[in-house]
């Protein structure tokens, strides 16, 4: 069975450091509330906020989760009014068990999504 996990998270600005801090600490709380292991992802899809292009959140996963084997891609979000702002969001597609329940992880701002 495949499952999707979704997760979000602010960040604090429009940097490659802002980027890859917030990129591992989001997948770091979801690899951990999910204990994702890295051989049962099937790929990953990484959407930033129009305002965050300093860097690729894929590059960090590569090089320093070692994620060098899983498909990724990074897009834009659909830049809907009133949206909230720098932000970085990621799917995590995952081969599991049928009992996997997943555990969507928002940290920061990105809480108010799910208010």
């Amino acid at each position: 069975m495949i499952k999707g996990i979704r997760g979000a998270i602010t960040v604090e600005g429009n940097s490659s450091k802002a980027i890859e801090e917030a990129t591992l600490e989001l997948l770091g709380e979801m690899i951990f509330k999910n204990k994702i292991e890295k051989d049962l992802i099937s790929h990953v899809v990484f959407t930033l906020t129009e305002d965050l292009n300093a860097e690729f959140p894929a590059k960090f996963a590569r090089e320093k989760l070692n994620w060098n084997d899983v498909a990724m891609l990074c897009f834009h979000e659909l830049n809907v009014p009133n949206s909230l702002e720098m932000c970085l969001r990621v799917l995590i597609v995952l081969n599991c068990d049928e009992t996997f329940s997943p555990e969507f992880v928002y940290l920061k701002g990105a809480s108010e999504l799910r208010k």
